[in-house]
């Protein structure tokens, strides 16, 4: 590939030297052929890994069929795409957008909606520190990371940051113009801290009583990556709005927002809120094909079976080399914190050279978020891999 091609793309990610061109299972492969296990399907996106022919086909057939018309007309592909995320989710009824980001935005606009119907003025939220909800100006504003609000300044006012998993902490923030608190049920970007459930638990509590809305990010951590449809599930409560993206799609541009029968029923109404590209029939098609291959595949087994190997691997790596501090993280949602002695950025281009895929996050963790199709045999290669680039680096 000639990089000057690169001349014309905007400068808003670090990307790796390394030019992907097809994808089949768990691997990739460069343009000159080199196959790479992938452990972070696209950041949590392609949970089905890559070139699934049934899921391929799914898509297939509908552009043969229908690709958009608009959200004014009825259509039974989307409208099974929304009975599905209702029933997996708990919840009630679906808005589908094409991003998370956007999906977050859609959830604080419900949020803001449903304290005015209820005459309470501001509309304020509350997030979590090292939290990650989307760069966006709303869903920014809930991201506890100064680097990437500062530049972008003034925000949405009112959102404070508490501490995940103490309680005391968010009940300190609480006030008259409080709308709704919003949490990754386990944080990506902040380095995979997951929600413990007791503290999820006293939240929806808290939130009852006080009358606020209870917003589950479930952007990177749902559709099956904690071994439950959703992360939530784990702690067995359910929120008033789920967000999701990523594998909902795999690979395909759809995001969503699912909200309780409460908020169905009395929240937005037609010219509140909307969407051009969202849901159309092309990614529904893409969304069905993915719940009907999570059935068939029985994938949510298939990672509640592996995760304790996983996670036992992961474990021993913590044990044979100093450097590496802890592990964490729930399901196929796993982290390594390094010391400070190892350069994350660097160490990820070791690992490419041996031909792992493998992602950062945090102050300097790494970050495991291979594809949900992977078998034993795959973590055994994985754990070679990253030996060989720990040994090397």
């Amino acid at each position: 590939m000639n990089f000057k091609e690169q001349s014309h793309i905007l400068k808003t990610y670090k990307k790796f030297d390394i030019v992907l061109k097809r994808g089949e299972g768990v691997y990739l492969f460069d343009e000159s052929d080199k196959k790479y296990l992938d452990f972070s399907s696209g950041i949590g996106v392609c949970a089905l890994g890559y070139n699934h022919s049934q899921f391929n086909n799914a898509i297939k057939a509908q552009m043969d069929k229908l690709i958009h018309t608009s959200n004014l007309y009825f259509n039974e592909t989307i409208a099974r795409a929304a009975q599905n995320l209702a029933k997996a989710s708990g919840l009630e009824a679906v808005f589908f957008s094409n991003s998370g980001t956007e999906a977050i935005e859609g959830a604080m606009k419900v949020a803001r909606k449903y304290a005015f119907l209820k005459g309470k003025k501001g509309g304020t939220f509350i997030a979590f520190k090292h939290s990650f909800h989307g760069r966006t100006l709303g869903a920014l504003s809930l991201t506890a990371n100064e680097n990437y609000q500062k530049p972008f300044k003034p925000l949405i006012k009112g959102v404070q940051f508490a501490r995940l998993n103490d309680i005391k902490s968010v009940e300190k923030l609480i006030d008259k113009k409080t709308c709704a608190i919003v949490l990754e049920s386990v944080q990506g970007e902040g380095g995979i801290k997951v929600a413990d459930k007791k503290f999820y638990q006293d939240l929806r509590k808290l939130c009852d009583e006080k009358d606020l809305l209870l917003i589950a990010d479930e952007i990177q951590c749902g559709m099956g990556r904690s071994g439950k449809f959703f992360a939530y599930e784990c702690s067995e409560i359910l929120p008033d709005i789920v967000v999701c993206a990523k594998a909902l799609g795999c690979g395909l541009s759809v995001g969503a927002f699912v909200v309780n029968e409460k908020l169905a029923n009395s929240s937005l109404e037609p010219g509140d809120h909307g969407s051009t590209y969202g849901g159309n029939p092309l990614v529904c098609a893409g969304v069905n094909a993915v719940f009907e291959i999570y059935e068939n595949e029985k994938i949510l087994e298939r990672v509640s079976k592996l995760t304790p190997y996983l996670e036992k691997t992961l474990e021993n790596m913590v044990k044979d080399f100093s450097f590496i501090k802890k592990r964490k993280g729930l399901g196929f949602m796993q982290g390594l914190s390094m010391k400070k002695s190892v350069k994350v950025a660097e160490f990820l281009k070791k690992c490419q050279e041996n031909a792992l895929l493998l992602l950062s996050c945090g102050k300097n963790d790494l970050r495991f978020l291979p594809p949900l199709i992977i078998e034993k045999e795959h973590i055994d290669e994985m754990n070679e891999k990253l030996r060989k680039s720990l040994k090397e680096f």
